[in-house]
């Protein structure tokens, strides 16, 4: 059973600055394979993905916060499929915001 997506207001500020920049796209759009992507252009096939603290570990010796199993598998498998995927970490965003 599929729920309604429920984007944050990351999501919805950064979908926002890329319309404003001319990039139109789907928000929350599914996959055919039913992968749920933030936001994309499923017509060339490059999806945006924001990547909240769930999508992150910290490294032990480093400290560095770096994508989890889930994210890596998530955009090798989109890759796969022929999908351009760029990921947008909340902590860069804020960075730039």
């Amino acid at each position: 059973m599929r729920t309604t997506p429920q984007p944050s207001q990351l999501q919805r500020d950064i979908s926002g600055v890329l319309s404003r920049f001319g990039w139109t796209h789907e928000f929350e759009h599914v996959t055919e394979e039913g992968f749920s992507l933030d936001m994309a252009q499923p017509t060339s096939k490059h999806a945006i993905e924001v990547d909240g603290p769930f999508h992150c570990l910290r490294e032990v010796e480093s400290g560095a916060l770096v994508e989890n199993g889930a994210t890596r598998l998530k955009t090798r498998l989109l890759e796969g499929l022929g999908w351009r995927v760029t990921r947008v970490p909340f902590f860069e965003w804020g960075r730039l915001a």
